[in-house]
C-alpha cells in the first residue's frame, strides 16, 4: 500500500502520460485564463490613471482591452474545462478497466476473503472519487493556482515590499491545510469502506429477495441497511464539519493579511511613491486573491478523497494475480488424471481439508466422488481447474504436472457444471456459447438438443434470442441446469467436472438431465461430485470420501457388498425412506 499522497499522484500521472497533448492544451487554457484574469488589475490601474488625463487613444484602448481580456478568458476556460475533462475521464476509464481486468485474474483465496459488494464498490464508487480528484479538483487547482501565481507576480511587480508582508500569513495557512489534508484522507477511507458495506448489504438483500420475504425479514434487512447507511452518513458529516471549519479559518487569515495590507498601503510614505492607479491595482489584485484561495481550500477534501480512493485501487492492482508459471501449451488432452499424495488447506493458519489424496482416473473413465457434506469433494474439483493449488503433492494430467500448463489453455480443457448455475443477463445463445464472440448457431442448437434444452428454448417468445434475465431468473431450475450442460457440450472439453449438478432438481428435470449427461460424458473423462447416489450407480468407479480422505473406492455393487461407508450412505438415502 502506498501512504504518500505525492507518490499516489505520481502514479496517477502515469495514466495521464498517454494523453499529454490534451493535458498540454488544458494547461495552455489555464495559463490564458490566469493571465487574462490578472489583467483585470492592470485594467483598473490604466482606468484610474487614464481618467485623470483622458485622450482619444485612451477611449479606444480601454474598451478594446476589456473585449480582448474577456475573449481570452473565454478561450482559456473552454480549453481548460474540455481538455481537462477529456484527460480526467480517460484516466478514470483506464483505471477502472485496469482494476476490473486485474480482479478477473486474482486467485480464488482473494474472493473467499472479500465480499462482492466491496469489490463492486471499488470499481464504481472508488473510481468516481478518483474522477473528482482527476477532473474537478485538478481543474480548480491549476486554474485558480495559476491565477494566484499570476496575481502574486503582479503584486511583486507593483510593490514587492508590501507583497512580502502580505505573504507572512502563508506558513500558518500551510499548517491548517496540512492538518485538514490528513483529516480528510482518514475520513475518506472510512467513507469508502462504509460505501462498500452499503453496496454489500443492498446487493445481498435484493438478490436474495425471495428468502427475505419468505422469512418475513424485511424489517431486519431495513435495520441492517439503515445501520450501514447511518455509518456512511456519520462519516460524511465529519468530513463536512472539517471542510466547514477549515475554509472560514483560511479565509479569515487571508482577510487579516488583507486588512494589514490596506493599512500599510495607506501609509503616507507608500502613498506618495505610488500613483492612484497603481494603488487601486495593488488593492484590486490582492482582493482578487480571495476567491481563488477560497476555492483552493475547498477542493482539498476532493483531492484527499481521490488520494484515499486511489490508494485502495492501487492496493487492489498490486494484489498478486493467480500464479501462472506454466509454459506448456496443451493440445487436446487425452483426459488421464492422477492425484499424487495431494494435501490442501485454505490458509496457513487453517487445518488441512484434504489429506494425502491418491487417485488415478483413466481417459474417458466416469468416476463419481461421494461423501457427507464437508468431506472435501468440491475442494477436490476446484483443484483440478487450479482455482486453488495443492499445499502438498502433485496433480498430473496426461502425465504432466498441471502447474506446468499455461493456466488459460488448461482451463479450456475442462468443462464445469455445478449445482449453482451461473447464467448471464444475455440471450440463450450468448449463455450457451459464453465467451465466443461470433458463435456458430448450428453448433449452439446441436448442443442444446444434446442437453434436452432445445424443446423448451423453442417454446420461448424469441427462441435462442430470448434474454434470460439476471442469473436466468426467467427460467426454472431444471432449464437453467440444462443450459449449463449445453454450455459444457458446446465447449467440447475432454475433461468434465459435474459438481452436484442434479442435487436440487425435481424427478422430471433430473430424468432429462441424466439423459443429457449420458451424452456429454461419452468420450470424456468425467468426475461427478454427487449427493444423490441414484445418479451415479452406473459410474465406472465410485470414490468415497470422509473428512478429506478417500476411504473406499470401487463399483456400486462392489461397495454395497463391502458394507462400508458407501453402503451406510446408501441405507441412509434409500432403506430408511420407508
Amino acid at each position: 500500500m502506498i501512504d504518500s499522497g505525492l507518490a499516489i499522484y505520481k502514479r496517477l500521472l502515469g495514466y495521464v502520460r498517454p494523453h499529454w497533448r490534451a493535458f498540454a492544451l488544458a494547461v495552455l487554457g489555464f495559463v490564458i485564463y490566469a493571465a487574462s484574469s490578472t489583467a483585470l488589475a492592470e485594467m483598473m490601474k490604466r482606468l484610474i490613471d487614464g481618467i485623470q488625463n483622458p485622450d482619444a487613444a485612451f477611449r479606444l484602448f480601454l474598451p478594446l482591452f476589456v473585449v480582448v481580456m474577456f475573449a481570452a478568458r473565454g478561450l482559456g476556460t473552454f480549453l481548460s474545462t474540455y481538455f481537462m475533462a477529456y484527460v480526467g475521464r480517460s484516466v478514470v476509464h483506464t483505471l477502472r478497466c485496469d482494476v476490473f481486468n486485474h480482479m478477473l485474474h486474482l486467485p480464488g483465496v482473494f474472493f473467499d476473503h472479500h465480499s462482492s459488494g466491496h469489490l463492486v464498490s471499488r470499481v464504481t464508487y472508488h473510481v468516481e472519487q478518483v474522477a473528482g480528484a482527476a477532473t474537478k479538483s485538478v481543474t480548480i487547482l491549476l486554474r485558480e493556482g495559476l491565477f494566484v501565481i499570476g496575481l502574486l507576480g503582479y503584486l511583486f511587480w507593483t510593490n514587492w515590499l508590501l507583497t512580502l508582508l502580505f505573504l507572512t500569513v502563508t506558513p500558518v495557512i500551510a499548517l491548517v491545510v496540512g492538518y485538514a489534508s490528513k483529516r480528510f484522507r482518514l475520513l475518506s477511507k472510512r467513507i469508502q469502506h462504509s460505501m462498500g458495506d452499503v453496496t454489500h448489504v443492498a446487493s445481498e438483500a435484493l438478490s436474495g429477495y425471495r428468502v427475505v420475504r419468505t422469512h418475513g425479514a424485511e424489517a431486519y434487512e431495513k435495520r441492517r441497511f439503515a445501520g450501514v447507511s447511518e455509518e456512511n452518513r456519520r462519516q460524511s458529516m465529519k468530513e463536512a464539519l472539517t471542510k466547514a471549519i477549515t475554509a472560514p479559518i483560511i479565509l479569515m487569515l487571508v482577510a487579516i493579511s488583507m486588512a494589514a495590507l490596506v493599512w500599510l498601503a495607506m501609509a503616507p510614505a507608500l502613498l506618495n511613491s505610488m500613483t492612484p492607479g497603481e494603488f487601486v491595482a495593488f488593492i484590486t489584485a490582492a482582493a482578487l486573491m480571495i476567491k481563488p484561495v477560497r476555492q483552493l481550500t475547498e477542493i482539498n477534501s476532493e483531492i484527499q478523497k481521490g488520494i484515499a480512493a486511489a490508494t485502495e485501487l492501487f492496493g487492489l492492482i498490486d494484489e498478486p494475480a493467480e500464479q501462472d508459471a506454466g509454459t506448456r501449451l496443451p493440445a487436446r488432452l487425452q483426459g488421464e488424471v492422477l492425484l499424487d499424495d495431494v494435501h490442501f488447506r485454505y490458509g496457513d493458519d487453517q487445518p488441512d481439508v484434504l489429506h494425502g489424496i491418491n487417485l488415478a482416473v483413466k481417459p474417458s473413465e466416469l468416476v463419481a466422488v461421494v461423501g457427507r457434506s464437508g468431506s472435501g469433494k468440491s475442494t477436490l474439483a476446484s483443484l483440478l481447474s487450479r482455482f486453488y493449488s495443492p499445499t502438498a503433492g502433485t496433480i498430473y494430467m496426461d502425465g504432466v504436472d498441471i502447474a506446468e500448463y499455461q493456466l488459460g489453455p488448461l482451463r479450456q480443457q475442462i468443462a464445469l457444471v455445478s449445482q449453482q448455475v451461473t447464467l448471464f443477463n444475455a440471450t440463450i445463445m450468448g449463455n450457451i456459447a459464453y465467451g465466443v464472440s461470433d458463435p456458430d448457431s448450428v453448433a449452439v442448437e446441436a448442443a442444446a438438443k444434446a442437453a434436452y434444452a432445445h424443446e423448451f428454448i423453442d417454446r420461448l417468445p424469441n427462441g435462442y434470442a430470448t434474454q434470460v434475465g439476471d442469473n436466468g431468473v426467467m427460467l426454472s431450475g431444471g432449464q437453467r441446469q440444462r443450459l449449463a450442460i449445453a454450455r459444457a457440450i458446446f465447449k467440447d472439453a475432454p475433461i468434465l467436472v459435474l459438481d452436484e449438478a442434479t442435487s436440487a432438481l425435481d424427478t422430471e428435470s433430473e430424468r432429462y438431465i441424466q439423459k443429457a449427461l449420458e451424452y456429454v460424458c461419452k468420450g470424456r473423462t468425467t468426475l461427478v461430485i454427487a449427493h444423490r447416489l441414484s445418479t451415479i450407480e452406473r459410474a465406472d468407479r465410485i470414490v468415497v470420501m470422509e473428512q478429506g480422505r478417500i476411504v473406499e473406492q470401487g463399483t456400486h455393487r462392489e461397495l454395497l457388498r463391502a458394507d462400508g461407508a458407501y453402503a451406510a450412505l446408501h441405507r441412509l438415502q434409500f432403506e430408511d425412506v420407508a
